[in-house]
């Protein structure tokens, strides 16, 4: 008899993270912060001693976002700065391999961040009006990304990525990689603070 695949991710806080059936029970913040830390972006094709990690990132996009909508609400700020958790456990897959393999991962994707809002105190499902700003934001980030740290002209990020719109300097700060800790620690404050606000 043939045995059943494993679809669990042992996390070090020691929960066990069911691929298909999550569970907001298993999600834990320092799991998050410590892997998103350490998953590269753009596949690790970027410039700098360290890597741009998808923990990096997702400081990068809430600094956007924050430019974007001072007034941002604690739970948009929240949802901003985990648009890309479920990367800790399945990687950040490029958006060429997305194409590639389909809807299979959308899926996956989608229930895990269902999971981790959950976990949270977010809807499982954000607004289509909070996933459309976060798309805006998370575009800017992407072109900032493309240009300073992957190689992209800029009339070929323009193609991908649309347009940018002038963003303030101190965002330039958050292209500079940063070692892994670094990464992990400002993660995880950003989102402690956004949660205790």
């Amino acid at each position: 008899m043939a045995k059943e695949p494993r679809v669990w991710q042992r996390m070090l806080s020691g929960r066990r993270l069911n691929l298909l059936d999550p569970s907001p029970l298993d999600v834990e913040l320092d799991d998050i912060a410590h892997g998103l830390a350490r998953v590269a972006r753009w596949n690790g094709q970027t410039e700098g001693a360290h890597i741009f990690s998808v923990a990096q990132h997702s400081l990068l996009v809430e600094a956007i976002a924050d430019h974007l909508d001072p007034g941002m609400t604690r739970p948009a700020r929240l949802a901003v700065l985990l648009h890309d958790a479920p990367e800790y456990v399945i990687g950040d897959i490029i958006s060429p391999f997305k194409a590639v393999i389909g809807d299979a991962y959308k899926t996956i994707e989608a229930r895990l961040l269902g999971a981790i809002h959950l976990h949270f105190g977010l809807p499982a499902e954000p607004t289509a009006a909070l996933k459309r700003f976060i798309k805006r934001a998370d575009r800017q980030a992407a072109f900032l990304e493309a240009t300073n740290l992957a190689g992209f002209g800029r009339e070929e990020a323009v193609k991908f990525f649309g347009r940018p719109k002038p963003l303030p300097r101190a965002i330039q700060d958050f292209l500079d990689p940063w070692p892994v800790a670094k990464a992990e620690e400002r993660y995880r404050d950003h989102v402690t603070a956004a949660l205790s606000h």
